[in-house]
């Protein structure tokens, strides 16, 4: 079973050279590499030609800077069984490629396989996760989804449309594009699992200045994807109200980093929810042409 990992990115080189690094550990047979730049600069050509030899890798250049447009343009250059989406700054742990394709071959009717980020300090990284495995619903998709470690057959994703260009980094509502690309495979009756074991390790970017400054774009996102799916108010509610806990706690300890990154979050899922366009639900455009 061949896997075609489709890489999008941006303002990075010395990242993507230690991800080819651990692409190269799997020594996973019949592995692509689709490279989507979406760099102004030549910045990623040492980093390609260094590789080139021992990746199977195709460079693909979109003067686009939007993080979905540039994984659908690789959806439709792939030619794996399977595809996924690591970030340019993500590490695959050795072994993980093989634990993917034997979940796939051991269930011929599994869709999606998802498992959480993994901080490089140890531990799970940024997010809310599941601890126990088992398929993933519209209940649990919250904390189970995250787009680097999201791994589909390929037909599933291409029947799907690919990922919805009107989401994620390059738009107003700037996360959960995953989360809504499977929910939309299990609407069409696809089986998704989560397996917490599967890490994948990114860097854990929470209550930092960088966070602070994409809080809101990133809550906005999440609330839009929440009211777009129907998610019923036991499920929306808590990711309003863990937020108003998180600024009463942090003035309390005087954290006035952490009460903006909460602050920020909640305006944006707030936003996002009640986005006039999320009630009604959107369709979506048809994947992009190679």
């Amino acid at each position: 079973m061949r896997v075609s990992l489709i890489v999008a990115t941006r303002g990075r080189d010395r990242e993507v050279g230690a991800l080819f690094e651990s692409l190269a550990a799997q020594g996973a047979a019949g592995l692509e590499v689709i490279v989507v730049d979406q760099n102004a600069d030549d910045r990623l050509a040492p980093v390609i030609a260094a590789w080139r030899d021992r990746l199977a890798l195709t460079w693909r250049r979109t003067a686009r800077a939007h993080a979905n447009h540039a994984r659908n343009l690789g959806l439709a250059l792939a030619r794996g069984d399977l595809v996924g989406f690591p970030d340019d700054d993500c590490i695959l742990p050795p072994g993980l490629l093989a634990r993917v394709v034997a979940a796939f071959a051991a269930d011929p009717a599994l869709a999606i396989l998802t498992g959480p980020a993994a901080s490089p300090e140890g531990g799970l990284g940024s997010g809310r996760w599941r601890r126990e495995a088992g398929l993933i619903d519209a209940g649990n998709v919250w904390t189970s989804v995250i787009e680097f470690n999201l791994f589909l057959r390929r037909e599933v994703a291409l029947a799907l449309g690919g990922f919805d260009e009107r989401l994620g980094p390059g738009t107003p509502l700037g996360s959960a594009e995953g989360n809504d690309l499977v929910l939309r495979a299990i609407a069409a009756g696809h089986a998704a699992r989560y397996d917490p074991a599967q890490q994948v390790v990114h860097p854990d970017k929470r209550l930092t200045p960088v966070a602070v400054e994409r809080a809101a774009l990133y809550g906005r996102g999440m609330g839009f994807v929440l009211r777009r799916h129907a998610a019923p108010a036991g499920v929306w509610l808590p990711f309003m109200v863990r937020p108003l806990g998180g600024i009463a706690l942090s003035l309390l300890r005087f954290r006035l980093l952490a009460a903006r990154y909460y602050a920020a979050t909640l305006r944006g899922r707030l936003e996002g929810f009640l986005a006039r366009d999320a009630a009604a639900g959107l369709p979506l455009p048809a994947l992009a042409e190679a």
